[in-house]
């Protein structure tokens, strides 16, 4: 059976590669070490491969074809699809069996997850791994959740699945360990008028929330709340997938503060870096 040695949530934004420069160095350095850190524990938990969960910025898939949630099946994926991504090409290593795995699991236990032998991932797959320092030294199961184009799936949904994916990790006997990086939001608004506001105060909330142990309050929130911090805040589902993969661990924030010159809410925490969950 596997063990969950690592559950890890970060921000994402292209902004940190491409425009570093645009908030102050002490904030900057702050945040870079932020990612570090996380890199650190991951590498630490030594972990046989790491299921991240993001969204398809419209790369992948488009209107016409936009499943709720994918996983990614194949043995590498090609990163970052955005040619303009200030950032060398990489080919993550993928674990096909484990997504396999995961897409069997999910048939059989009520879930209807499309899948994929072709994805391509974008900087919300790539830009923490590469932060954290980590791109090419794990390998890689992407879910990816449609956080772009409504319908969406909703909040409960994705803890739901978050509660799925942690009780088929641990049934799974191809490895030993495991790690999950959830990588979104917080709150920010893209190609609107709001584009550049932050929601510090939903944030903020939301991070605190994620600490406590009423998971209805939780959802709750996320689900009457989220409008008011951006359409690039729905990405919290994938923080709430995470939550619910992380059992009864304990949230922890280890970095957040606004940051309107990158667009987005920053925050980064984890569940647990290692010993088990």
């Amino acid at each position: 059976m596997a063990e969950i040695v690592g559950v890890f949530a970060t921000s994402h934004t292209p902004v940190m590669l491409n425009f570093p420069d645009a908030i102050g160095q002490q904030d900057r350095e702050a945040i870079f070490a932020a990612f570090q850190a996380i890199g650190h524990q991951l590498i630490e938990a030594d972990p046989q491969a790491v299921v991240v969960i993001s969204d398809d910025h419209i790369h992948n898939f488009f209107l016409d074809n936009l499943p709720a949630f994918c996983i990614g099946t194949t043995d590498s994926y090609l990163a970052p699809v955005e040619h303009w991504l200030k950032v060398e090409k990489h080919v993550l290593k993928g674990d096909k069996a484990l997504g396999a795995f995961l897409l069997t699991e999910a048939l059989e236990n009520g879930f209807d997850p499309a899948f994929s032998m072709d994805l391509t991932l974008d900087h919300g797959v790539l830009t923490p791994l590469h932060l954290a320092g980590v791109a090419d030294r794990v390998s890689v199961v992407p879910i990816l959740i449609n956080c772009v184009q409504p319908p969406l799936p909703t909040m409960r949904r994705a803890y739901q699945w978050g509660r799925f994916l942690g009780d088929a990790l641990r049934r799974y006997e191809g490895l030993e360990r495991v790690a999950i990086l959830a990588t979104g939001g917080i709150s920010h608004d893209i190609s609107t008028p709001r584009m550049g506001m932050v929601n510090e105060a939903f944030d903020r909330e939301f991070l605190r929330l994620l600490q406590q142990s009423d998971i209805e309050r939780l959802l709750n929130y996320a689900t009457d709340h989220v409008d008011e911090a951006g359409n690039g805040a729905e990405e919290i589902r994938t923080w709430l997938m995470a939550h619910g993969a992380a059992g009864q661990a304990v949230f922890q924030t280890h970095y957040y503060q606004a940051m309107p010159a990158w667009y987005t809410g920053i925050a980064l925490g984890s569940w647990a870096s290692r010993g088990g969950l």
